[in-house]
């Protein structure tokens, strides 16, 4: 893939990923994104021109509420730097690698949190190798856990949380990210440049529903494409294939819209309906109707189970 960013970086793959209002507005992922945004102040901010090959977004939250509320996620194939302030309790800040569940969270009182969504594939510039060089680490590593800042970023020292999450102003918050992750990278890196190349035609093309295809797309053999993968993105192509499309059946069971089951199926490449249905339980904790049924219930403003 060609550069073009001035620091020997890849372009963002694929045009349009920023439009002229800034990162992407769906809610992929979010379980009742709705409920969600009607309880905290959700942003997102691009970030800086040449961080933007890397960094999907930022992801902004601020919440002030009068009793606890469940937040869930269906994780992206990305790894979250995340810079936090619970309460009373001083800034922290976190790696989150891939996570390969349900994500939970319940927040209480108050509270504030500085994200930065990376790219699938796009980490892995930043990420040092236990020699201290960035863009020499193994994504999969991280798979699955969550470890302190200073643990993966030594260099960093302890403040980077209070650097980061204390401005009142947002703008100086993303600056604070920006200078972040400038200090650390990214460090050219062809084999992430291509990992993120092919994650985005998963994202991207509902045509690509398996392995084999994608491998093809890459001019790389299977066994190369998961290598590939597991060193840059932290989880196999087949995974990717799976969440994107779990992503897709989410958005539809949440639009409120009447849903063919049978012909997304297929289209998402799954065998049969059931297959699809499985997949969906299995990883959102409820069939896609009940889910519908609890989304539709919510906005209606009807008590119901929450969703998950």
């Amino acid at each position: 893939m060609a550069g073009g960013n001035g620091r020997g970086g890849p372009v963002p793959p694929g045009p349009g990923r920023y439009g002229p209002d800034g990162p992407r507005a769906d809610t992929r992922g979010i379980l009742d994104a709705a409920e969600l945004f009607s309880r905290v102040r959700f942003r997102r901010r691009p970030a800086a021109d040449a961080l933007r090959p890397y960094v999907e977004h930022y992801w902004l939250i601020d919440w002030e509420l009068e009793e606890p509320y469940v937040s869930q996620l269906v994780p992206h194939p990305s790894v979250n730097l995340v810079f936090h302030r619970y309460g009373g309790e001083p800034p922290a800040a976190e790696v989150a690698g891939v996570g390969l569940g349900l994500f939970s969270i319940t927040l209480r009182e108050t509270g504030r949190v500085c994200g930065v969504q990376f790219r699938p594939g796009g980490f892995r510039p930043f990420l040092p190798a236990r020699g201290g060089t960035p863009g020499q680490g193994d994504v999969a590593a991280l798979t699955g856990r969550s470890l302190p800042f200073p643990e993966v970023f030594p260099d960093a020292g302890e403040g980077a949380a209070a650097r980061v999450v204390p401005p009142e102003e947002e703008d100086e918050r993303v600056a604070a990210l920006d200078s972040l992750l400038l200090r650390f990278g990214p460090s050219p890196d062809p084999a992430a440049e291509r990992a993120m190349a092919l994650a985005h035609r998963v994202r991207t093309d509902r045509g690509i529903t398996r392995v084999e295809q994608l491998a093809r797309e890459g001019g790389l053999s299977v066994r190369a494409l998961q290598r590939l993968f597991a060193s840059c993105v932290g989880v196999s192509p087949k995974w990717v294939i799976l969440r994107y499309r779990i992503h897709e059946a989410l958005e539809a069971a949440g639009s409120q819209r009447a849903t063919d089951w049978a012909r997304l199926a297929a289209e998402l490449g799954y065998s049969d309906q059931a297959h699809l249905v499985r997949d969906f339980t299995r990883t959102v904790g409820l069939p896609p109707t009940d889910y519908a049924r609890a989304v539709a219930r919510a906005a209606a403003g009807s008590p119901g189970p929450p969703a998950g």
